[in-house]
Formats: C-alpha cells, sequence, structure tokens
C-alpha cells in the first residue's frame, strides 16, 4: 500500500477544530429548524455560502423539520427521487424546487 501522507499535530489539531465547528454549526442549524426559527428555504440559501451546511446530509436536515421523523423523511426522499446520501450542496435546482414544494405540504 502507497505511503499516506502524514499530518503534523498542527495540521491535525487544525482539522480537529474545523470538523468540531462544523457539527456545531450543522447542530445549531437543526435546533433552529425544530423550533421553527429557520425554514428549509432558508437552510437551503444558507447552504449555498456555508460550508458546514452544504455538506449536511439532506435526510438529516429534513429529519430535523417538526412533525417529520425518519421514515416520513425517508419517504419524501424516496418521492423526490433523492439517494439517502446526498448531501444538500449535491442537490440540483430541479430537486431543491421539488422538495421545497413537497416538504410545503
Amino acid at each position: 500500500m502507497a505511503d499516506r501522507h502524514q499530518l503534523t499535530p498542527e495540521e491535525r489539531a487544525a482539522a480537529v477544530a474545523k470538523a468540531v465547528a462544523s457539527r456545531r454549526v450543522r447542530a445549531e442549524v437543526k435546533r433552529k429548524i425544530k423550533t421553527r426559527q429557520l425554514s428549509l428555504s432558508e437552510v437551503l440559501a444558507i447552504a449555498e455560502r456555508d460550508e458546514a451546511i452544504a455538506s449536511m446530509r439532506v435526510i438529516t436536515l429534513l429529519e430535523s423539520l417538526p412533525a417529520l421523523g425518519k421514515i416520513k423523511a425517508k419517504r419524501l426522499l424516496d418521492q423526490v427521487g433523492i439517494a439517502e446520501s446526498r448531501r444538500v450542496k449535491g442537490l440540483g435546482p430541479k430537486q431543491r424546487a421539488e422538495l421545497l414544494r413537497v416538504s410545503a405540504r
């Protein structure tokens, strides 16, 4: 197996700090969605400029919506034709529009 690049202690610390910051941002956004301080359309707009939100899985985002659990979120993804592994940054314009239309019901 090829010799992999080893991170220096400084690089490792920076990567850990970045990961922790991203998890905090995602947790805060999920909390705001759950408490209706943010809408799905607002989160999608934020994701265009925030890498932490853009890298979030769509299923996780949907599960954060009030009255939408794991089963309903999966059904919604199936209905729109989005894979469970899809991340917010990977959604196309038509998928975003359809997701907003279907989730508004």
